[in-house]
């Protein structure tokens, strides 16, 4: 009779493989951020001070580290509804949130160029990003509607709707100091009728 031969479990990341990972990840947000789509690969590793073996054993394709770079910052903001929730009242929880997410607009604006270079676009990458967004913001308002400093009637994609359109129609530098007002009185908005 055969005997089933379990797998060993996967090993963790070592430390300095993590860091190195992190690293690329942040040099190469900066290069596309600077250069798009085109960033040479070599001097991200080099700037990351890894080689480029190093850089291919993490992200073998351009492509995917494009995505890993847009991955990481969805995945920013869904940590960071986590951490807001846990160290701050409700509503100042929100606006920490909602400050937060027009810098992740200003970043995807950025990066923006380069996803779109990807092969077959990234439209599958901001459907999968959509629902940990959505996640957050739900999580947020629901408690500051619980907690009564918002209004019940407030849809919480409304919110993002309305700085996503402050992005989309920027036509200055300055359209983030805008969104990050527009923040506070979409928040004074939602607050309930006294």
């Amino acid at each position: 009779m055969p005997t089933k031969t379990s797998k060993p479990a996967p090993r963790k990341p070592r430390t300095d493989a993590l860091r190195n990972r992190e690293r690329l990840l942040e040099i190469a947000k900066e290069a596309f951020t600077r250069h798009g789509a085109d960033a040479s690969l070599d001097d991200i590793a080099k700037e990351a001070g890894v080689g480029p073996g190093t850089l291919y054993r993490h992200f073998p394709t351009r492509d995917d580290l494009i995505c890993a770079v847009y991955q990481s910052e969805v995945e920013k903001l869904a940590a960071a509804e986590r951490r807001f929730s846990e160290t701050k009242p409700p509503v100042d929880a929100l606006r920490a949130w909602m400050l937060l997410f027009v810098d992740y607009i200003a970043a995807k604006h950025i990066i923006a160029p380069a996803l779109n270079s990807m092969v077959g676009g990234p439209s599958k990458l901001y459907e999968c990003s959509r629902g940990l967004i959505e996640g957050a913001i739900n999580s947020l308002v629901k408690r500051a509607v619980e907690s009564g400093d918002i209004r019940k009637d407030i849809v919480p994609f409304d919110l993002l709707r309305a700085l996503i359109g402050v992005a989309n129609v920027a036509t200055t530098p300055d359209w983030q100091q805008s969104a990050k007002r527009l923040v506070d009185i979409l928040i004074t908005g939602s607050r309930p009728a006294r």
